[in-house]
């Protein structure tokens, strides 16, 4: 079983940039497919970015060109670096994993919060 452990989250203005890391455990990252995940209040969750099978990143439309997923292998880890950030970007983000084999990422984190003000 994967399990993932979520840091990076806290509150910034608009504009500014965050990077969330999240530490992967009993798996190589390497070898897994991966995503980050958030749910705001009152909104239902949200995919942000994922790297499938093939290793090619995928993002939402709603963070192209601000947000960047990464995997360090060395390290075990996924990140997800935010740039340009935005209020309606609020919300817990999660990061989530599985083999690839499997159609969803089964495996997720605790979350962490981002608070984006205006």
């Amino acid at each position: 079983q994967v399990q993932l452990m979520e840091s990076g989250g806290g509150s910034v203005q608009a504009g500014g940039s965050l990077t969330l890391s999240c530490e992967v455990s009993r798996f190589p990252v390497s070898v897994l497919c991966v995503g980050w995940f958030r749910q705001a209040p009152g909104k239902e969750r949200e995919g942000v970015a994922h790297i499938g099978g093939d290793g090619r990143p995928k993002y939402a439309d709603s963070v192209l060109g601000r947000f960047t997923i990464s995997k360090d292998n060395a390290k075990n880890t996924l990140s997800l670096q935010m740039n340009s950030l935005k209020p309606e970007d609020t919300g817990i983000y999660y990061c989530a994993a599985d083999t690839c084999a499997q159609k969803d990422l089964r495996y997720r984190g605790q979350g962490t919060q981002v608070t984006v003000s205006s």
